[in-house]
């Protein structure tokens, strides 16, 4: 996507001296799903990709058992660089990076964003929010000069943590594919493809 590869930021020292890349955004530019996670983890940094790691291969199992592809969605995070041991990004770091997100998500347009976990669920809705009560409603969030359709999602690294949140993760992909209008009527809560993880 023209302009959105972010390729020498150096505003976040912190993050600079952790990162061993910049991680942009993966996926169409004319995607109408847009996943925002937090930052990169180790194998992302690694790869150069967001949500490659564990937690990205849940997050494409659910895809698949709604009927969607990675390759149809886009997958972004509110910072690009990896903050050191995995920490949370801080509120200035945050800050730092979210033009780039802003300039990302008005060049992409989506139907529908859907926040991966508490730090992008509160970025962009800008307040406190209960992930695990939450998961599943939708806000209105704006956005530079828009206002857009937030999807609230739990990160897909709580279900390897706690099972019980399986269903309710699959719930709310189901109604991303809804909102977006790419119900492809998939199947299963997916649970069986988890074992793995235990």
């Amino acid at each position: 996507m023209d302009g959105l590869e972010v390729t020498g930021c150096t505003r976040c020292g912190d993050l600079v001296e952790s990162r061993s890349q910049i991680v942009n955004g993966a996926g169409p530019e004319d995607a109408d799903l847009l996943f925002v996670g937090e930052g990169p983890g180790a194998t992302e940094d690694r790869e150069g990709e967001p949500f490659v790691g564990r937690s990205g291969s849940v997050l494409d199992d659910h895809l698949r058992d709604v009927g969607l592809l990675r390759e149809d969605v886009r997958i972004t995070n509110c910072v690009r660089c990896r903050p050191p041991e995995n920490r949370d990004p801080k509120k200035a770091e945050l800050a730092n990076c979210r033009g780039y997100l802003e300039t990302e998500i008005v060049r992409l347009d989506p139907e529908v964003i859907v926040t991966l976990g508490k730090v992008p669920s509160e970025h962009l809705l800008e307040r406190s929010v209960a992930v695990t009560k939450e998961a599943g409603t939708v806000e209105d969030a704006r956005i530079g000069d828009t206002a857009r359709r937030v999807l609230i999602c739990l990160h897909p690294a709580a279900t390897l943590y706690d099972r019980s949140q399986t269903d309710t993760f699959a719930e709310t992909l189901e109604t991303a594919a809804e909102l977006a209008g790419l119900d492809g009527g998939g199947e299963g809560s997916g649970q069986a493809r988890l074992d793995g993880f235990d």
